[in-house]
This record gives structure tokens, C-alpha cells and sequence, in this order.
């Protein structure tokens, strides 16, 4: 996921509506994070499968599912 952080970013820089309630000589953390659409559930099943191919020994699918899950969660801190 892309984020991109300003710091002490001009309040007078900012579009008007993010203007609303700042100072105008001061100045901001701007964060900016790009959405990322959630998976489909073809998108799950194939890194799914790719999971299991890679790992030696077999796993459940409710195993398969969790691992994928605690690895999506990862992108999300």
C-alpha cells in the first residue's frame, strides 16, 4: 500500500475543504494512503492455492485461510 507523508505542510497549500477549522498561517501533517480494493473471492482462492502449493506439508484450508489472513493484516500497519 502507498502512503506519503508531508510534514509542516502549508495550511494555505491545502484545498479549500481541508482548509475548514486550521489556522491559515500554520501548518500540517498531511497523510495520504491509497485505498486498496478488497480481494475477490477468485483473487483469495488463487493466492490460496499458491499457499498451499508452496508449503511441504499439507495444511487444512482453515490453516491456509488464517496464514493468508495474518499476512493481509500485515499490510494494513
Amino acid at each position: 500500500m502507498n502512503r506519503i507523508v508531508r510534514e509542516h505542510y502549508p495550511v494555505s497549500k491545502l484545498p479549500e475543504e481541508l482548509r475548514e477549522g486550521l489556522e491559515p498561517g500554520a501548518s500540517v501533517t498531511v497523510t495520504v494512503e491509497e485505498e486498496r480494493k478488497p480481494f475477490t473471492r477468485e483473487e483469495l482462492r488463487e493466492q490460496l492455492l499458491e499457499v498451499r502449493k508452496s508449503l511441504k506439508r499439507k495444511v487444512t484450508v482453515e490453516e491456509a485461510v488464517a496464514r493468508i489472513r495474518e499476512l493481509r493484516d500485515e499490510w494494513d500497519d
